[in-house]
């Protein structure tokens, strides 16, 4: 039969929940596999994602799906706890499974990690709970971390370095603009850039980009003795100044985004358990300043979501964040404050199972006066 693994122990975690983290923050989003399960040429592509919690705690997903079929596959909420270069990974509970039968389990027990930072590496051994034949897993992950400089000059030639296994760089989010491979790039900037970077180490149906921003700095210019004017022969009229009422009301291509009902705004998605607004949301929201500015009698709701991580209150609190940022950039773009209301729904609506960053949205639509 397949021996589908999953590995955690609560009460193994209990013991180190009071401990203290130290060194570099093991928050992100590893990607690996597992395998030497006794089973020669059998792997479980793995996506572990970390977030913070309180002390030395952290939270999040752990999803494995069988080698060559996505559709036997399974998503765990975890517990972990760190102390020093050690990491326990331990089960809350199951929050979707696919494909499972009573000849297919998920082995259940811990994952007992040793993080490697100048690799950006865990190597785990999985302890399990004595059920059928579940006995030993090792566990192979890497993460994405930019390791040169964020800040480079502009115009110099720059070798930009990063640690993960098999790495891809796209120029867009959507990764349909491939530019390099491997885990140095070598490129001249002229402005501060965004690269969106996987890897092929085992790769999931769950894979999603991770993004690592390159700021450039102008260079100083050395300044120059201005030459002795020459007087003009003659002296012409300026120009009118612009109309000021027409710029920036002109409507983006596509469908209107301010509509009678919910639509949710492409591309204005969330980093990770924050209310953070990520650049590629940037141009969905002009186009929402647009449609307000050429409709200034209309009123709008915002409305946050969350993914299901974390515990629901948070998500809650989270949700509603979500969709104050989206105002206060309308606001900022010159759209009155009474003209937006918002509301957060938490992780009460998901459109996709979670996890799927995709559930991380923000919904705008036209309210009566």
């Amino acid at each position: 039969m397949s021996r589908l693994y999953y590995k955690v122990w609560l009460g193994l975690l209990a013991c180190l929940l009071t401990g203290q983290a130290s060194g570099q923050s093991l928050v992100g989003v590893w990607q690996g596999a597992e395998t030497d399960t006794g089973e020669p040429g059998a792997a479980w592509p793995t996506v572990l994602r970390l977030q913070n919690s309180k002390g030395a705690a952290m939270f999040g997903v752990l999803y494995q799906e069988v080698l060559n079929n996505p559709d036997m596959s399974v998503t765990f909420q975890v517990q972990g706890a760190r102390t020093g270069n050690k990491l326990l990974v331990a089960e809350m509970r199951k929050l979707y499974e696919k494909g499972g039968s009573d000849f297919n389990f998920w082995c259940q027990g811990s994952i007992s990690f040793t993080y490697d930072p100048e690799q950006e590496k865990l190597t785990g051994r999985a302890t399990y709970r004595p059920i059928g034949d579940c006995d030993k897993g090792t566990f192979t992950l890497y993460r994405i971390k930019l390791k040169s400089a964020s800040t480079v000059p502009a115009g110099t030639l720059t070798t930009i370095r990063v640690t993960g296994r098999d790495v891809q760089w796209y120029a867009d989010a959507e990764l349909t603009e491939p530019i390099a491979k491997g885990n140095t790039f070598r490129t001249r900037l002229s402005k501060t850039t965004t690269y969106f970077l996987t890897q092929g180490f085992y790769p999931t149906t769950q894979q999603t980009p991770v993004s690592i921003t390159i700021q450039v700095t102008k260079p100083t210019l050395t300044p120059k003795i201005a030459p002795k004017p020459i007087p003009p022969v003659a002296t012409l009229p300026l120009p009118p100044p612009p109309d000021t009422a027409r710029v920036n009301t002109t409507l983006p291509a596509g469908p209107p985004l301010v509509t009678s009902k919910p639509v949710v705004l492409p591309k204005v998605l969330f980093k990770i358990g924050t209310a953070d607004l990520l650049p590629d949301g940037f141009a969905a929201l002009n186009q929402v300043v647009a449609e307000l500015r050429s409709r200034p009698a209309i009123k709008i709701r915002v409305a946050g979501y969350a993914d299901r991580l974390g515990e629901s209150e948070k998500n809650q609190v989270l949700s509603e964040q979500r969709a104050e940022a989206v105002k206060q950039f309308l606001v900022k773009a010159g759209i009155a404050a009474d003209r937006i209301s918002t509301i957060g729904y938490g992780d009460s609506r998901p459109l996709y199972p979670s996890p799927d960053v995709r559930n991380r949205r923000v919904e705008v639509e036209e309210v009566p006066n």
